[in-house]
């Protein structure tokens, strides 16, 4: 799994979440490096054993011919409190790490494999996610 080698704080503030104030992404909204690639198509966070997981499904799919780019990286660190424990009592300790997605980034990038073989690759490892994704292709 992705985690930063180090990091300045260990606990960060959650951001508020308004749906409506929720802008699309202005950065990595374009292909750079592959021929296809997986785009979201709505808000969240992406944790790092969800990446993984997505990863995985993905070069399973492509076998040894394509090449696979990650475009996000799980830097926030997200907490959370064992079960059955009541309210109060502090901040819960770091779990693990997540990437923050906005609509319009792009998460995978593929390429050096045929389009329906890339396409349904892509469409694998978007269903391992939180967030609803596109498949984009460069033409």
């Amino acid at each position: 799994m992705l985690l930063p080698k180090k990091v300045k704080f260990r606990k960060w503030q959650s951001k508020r979440t308004n749906p409506i104030k929720i802008t699309p992404e202005t950065r990595g909204t374009t292909l750079a490096f592959g021929s296809f690639g997986l785009k979201a198509m709505t808000a969240g966070r992406i944790r790092s054993n969800q990446l993984e997981a997505a990863r995985k499904a993905m070069t399973r799919a492509i076998t040894k011919t394509g090449k696979v780019w990650i475009r996000i990286f799980p830097d926030r660190p997200y907490t959370a409190k064992p079960a059955e424990v009541g309210m109060g009592k502090g901040k819960g300790n770091p779990e693990g790490y997540c990437a923050e997605v906005r609509p319009g980034r792009v998460i995978f990038e593929v390429d050096g494999i045929s389009a329906e073989i890339a396409k349904e690759a892509l469409r694998k490892a978007g269903t391992k996610l939180p967030v609803k994704t596109k498949v984009i292709s460069r033409t």
